[in-house]
């Protein structure tokens, strides 16, 4: 049975030890450390990783959000908190799960198993995408084979998605989030509410925006972050 290496990362030492416990009971889940802050934490990921993090939210001097964000490479980041208003923010950074104070194990048990069906995914996702090198876009019910390397960006139209590639435009059906979905992570980003590029067709760029092919594109303030870090990765 393959381990999972996690980390507990709260402000309240009875929650942590909460953790601690749920995580004996899993064989599967492996804690290598626990910490008070995440500033604690950072000196720790600067030498190590692990594949989940449970992370509170509500933390002094940094919280859990803004920790997140400040890593180059988060792992799997399953949220706890007694504060249901950050449920919406912490889901759109696509963390596993968000569990609330107090904790039971049943709740807990749930979230693991969401853990790992997000990992067998990303996992059959990142064979596939060594191995595959197109998709297929349905559009006035006819399928339109395009490869990879053909599309510059795509572009948010409300219901519809328009993506721009070498040779022709095509509008599907769909929204961004659920076409990117279709393609590889490690080519495609998204840079705005309304725009997600093709990487290797990347011209040139600022803090501000990005050019693709003959286009100036803008970069969102809440995608900027992400953006710079995979460039850099």
């Amino acid at each position: 049975m393959n381990k999972f290496s996690c980390l507990i990362i709260d402000d309240e030492p009875p929650a942590i030890q909460l953790l601690k416990k749920y995580c004996t009971m899993v064989e599967q889940l492996e804690l290598k450390a626990s910490f008070q802050s995440a500033v604690e934490a950072f000196d720790f990921f600067k030498n190590d990783s692990v594949d989940l993090m449970f992370l509170d939210i509500q933390m002094p001097v940094i919280n859990g959000i803004e920790f997140i964000k400040s890593l180059k490479n988060p792992p799997s980041v399953i949220m706890t908190t007694a504060y249901r208003d950050y449920a919406v923010e912490g889901f759109d950074l696509d963390i596993v799960d968000y569990l609330l104070k107090p904790i039971s194990f049943d709740r807990f048990l749930k979230s693991i198993d969401r853990f790992r069906s997000k990992h067998t995914e990303e996992v059959r996702n990142s064979i596939k995408e060594k191995s595959v090198d197109h998709v297929f876009f349905n559009v006035n019910k006819k399928n339109h084979k395009i490869e990879f390397r053909d599309i510059l960006y795509l572009e948010s139209l409300k219901d519809y998605v328009k993506i721009h590639t070498k040779n022709k435009n095509l509008v599907v059906k769909g929204n961004l989030g659920t076409i990117l979905k279709k393609l590889p992570s490690s080519i495609f980003i998204r840079i705005h509410r309304s725009y997600a590029i093709a990487m290797p067709a990347l011209k040139a760029y600022n803090q501000k925006a990005v050019e693709i092919a003959d286009t100036t594109l803008p970069i969102g303030d809440s995608y900027k972050e992400t953006f710079l870090q995979k460039l850099n990765a």
